[in-house]
């Protein structure tokens, strides 16, 4: 398959680039990791002044009227900063409310999502209990459950919307190891719970979404940690000359760059795929978080490693990346859920 950019795409990307290597700073990112993990500024100014947050929501609908390629694009510039924001919320439950939402959920709450004005997070469980208008459960764990506005819950059983301020919805907070994206657990005891219309294709935009943005931050994630190495080994001497020109250094760079184009391709297949339609939408979704996420873990921990003592520290940004790396992993299915899905597609009752 032949894939490039439009120029649309290519001003998109370099715009969301330098938008975050401006703005979502480590120094920021750090002082959001201190408090709820969420950069509210950075949120506020990527809602409002770039306006990208509309990026795969219909026009009709208040957003931009892209597609996920350009929602890859973004979330893969974010990831590269690891950006205190809750994109997640966005690929997730905003796409699901559009997607299957009644025209009221729609209106009340989308032009929230898209401003800023709302954040909203999304998660599904085996098993919820409704009897017809409240809902009963644990639903753990959530990311960003502790700041969101509004959740979107899924289960076999369909997909309803639930206030966070409603009566009988608590809401515990976990402490995690990717402080940029934090967890909770959220208890509902009879709370007041709104079906969405279609659920079917709320759960269908919701895995869509979700992987896709997932998968796209991952890919970011490991390029950055590409970059920095490489930037590190021109400038650090050891025996009089850079270690960058020792040749395990160079090779342990080279395995990075060839999993990282990888990973590239993938993402890009699954965005396109979901975009048109294609019959193996499924398997590229599946194949992109998967091996997306396994490319960041390794780039990431190759990071550490190849800075050597100071990589290890706190005050180096290399383990911000590994945290990320790891909770993407495990975020909305594992990696040995995701190839087990794709050895299915591909083997029928032989997997």
């Amino acid at each position: 398959m032949q894939f490039s950019f439009t120029e649309e795409q290519v001003m998109i990307a370099e715009t969301a680039k330098a938008f975050f290597a401006e703005n979502a700073t480590s120094e920021r990112t750090r002082k959001a990791m201190a408090n709820d993990g969420v950069d509210r500024d950075l949120w506020v100014s990527f809602c409002t002044e770039l306006g990208l947050s509309g990026v795969g929501i219909d026009e009709a609908l208040g957003g931009a009227g892209l597609g996920m390629v350009e929602f890859a694009i973004i979330a893969e510039a974010a990831g590269a900063q690891v950006a205190a924001l809750p994109l997640l919320g966005l690929a997730t439950a905003a796409r699901a409310i559009a997607a299957g939402g009644s025209d009221a959920q729609k209106a009340d709450w989308l032009p929230k999502l898209i401003s800023g004005e709302a954040i909203a997070a999304c998660e599904g469980v085996p098993m919820l209990d409704f009897d017809g208008s409240t809902l009963s459960g644990v639903i753990d764990p959530v990311p960003h459950g502790t700041v969101a506005d509004v959740f979107v819950f899924v289960s076999p059983q369909g997909a309803w919307l639930v206030r966070a301020d409603a009566p009988g919805v608590a809401v515990h907070a976990h402490t995690t190891m990717d402080l940029t994206r934090p967890l909770a657990r959220v208890t509902l005891d009879k709370a007041a719970a709104e079906p969405l219309a279609n659920a079917g294709a709320a759960i269908a935009a919701i895995h869509q979404g979700g992987w896709i943005c997932l998968a796209a931050e991952a890919l970011g994630g490991a390029q950055a940690c590409l970059d920095r190495t490489v930037a590190y080994a021109k400038e650090r001497i050891q025996f009089g000359r850079p270690i960058g020109s020792f040749q395990a250094y160079k090779h342990r760079l080279a395995d990075m760059m060839i999993e990282i184009e990888q990973a590239r391709s993938a993402v890009y297949w699954a965005a396109c795929a979901a975009d048109e339609g294609a019959d193996d939408a499924a398997m590229a979704l599946h194949a992109a978080k998967s091996f997306c996420a396994d490319t960041y873990f390794m780039c990431a921990g190759n990071m550490i490693q190849l800075h050597g003592g100071i990589g290890f520290t706190w005050e180096h940004d290399a383990h911000l990346f590994f945290k990320r790396a790891r909770s993407i992993q495990t975020m909305l299915g594992n990696g040995n859920m995701h190839r087990e899905a794709v050895a299915t597609m591909v083997l029928g009752e032989a997997a």
